[in-house]
């Protein structure tokens, strides 16, 4: 059964780069990862190989054994390949969520998108990801209000999934 992460929150970052994940990610997270039993932590990958993000993207093991699976299939040395080795599989952090429900987040990520005393996290399906709030505010949600304003009044955005289940 796949799970799928729902919502968006803002968590304070300490200084060691610890911040808590929302309750619902975390059960998530259990559920997407095989080796989990109940006292355990749960396993994640975060990918911040893209240079043009200003986000972190977190996997789960399914999620990421499914784009492992998907890249293990290209031909070998093929260039499709090799960035997709890099970026998924050579920049990546597999670490896990500790006892209290936090993920401790190195220097060398929080530099990458700029995160200091807080972060934001939104839920995108299988993975979710963590950004500065004020990133956040600036790029996507600007975006998203761009597009909603070039959509007629009435446009139901359902008709999406029709196109999905279609195949147009």
């Amino acid at each position: 059964m796949v799970r799928r992460f729902r919502g968006e929150s803002h968590h304070k970052v300490d200084a060691k780069g610890r911040v808590s994940i929302p309750a619902s990610f975390r059960r998530v997270l259990e559920a997407s990862d095989p080796n989990w039993r109940e006292g355990d932590t749960p396993e994640l990958v975060i990918v911040y190989g893209d240079h043009r993000r200003t986000y972190l993207e977190c996997y789960t093991v399914e999620a990421i054994n499914e784009v492992d699976d998907k890249i293990a299939s290209l031909p070998r040395g093929s260039t499709e390949r090799k960035i997709l080795q890099r970026l998924f599989q050579g920049q990546s952090l597999p670490t896990t969520v500790d006892e209290t429900g936090r993920l401790v987040l190195p220097q060398k990520l929080r530099e990458k998108i700029g995160l200091e005393g807080e972060a934001f996290f939104i839920a995108a399906g299988d993975t979710f990801q963590i950004w500065k709030p004020e990133t956040y505010e600036a790029e996507e949600l600007a975006k998203t209000e761009e597009w909603l304003d070039d959509l007629p009044e009435d446009f139901d955005p359902l008709i999406y999934l029709d196109k999905a289940t279609s195949g147009e």
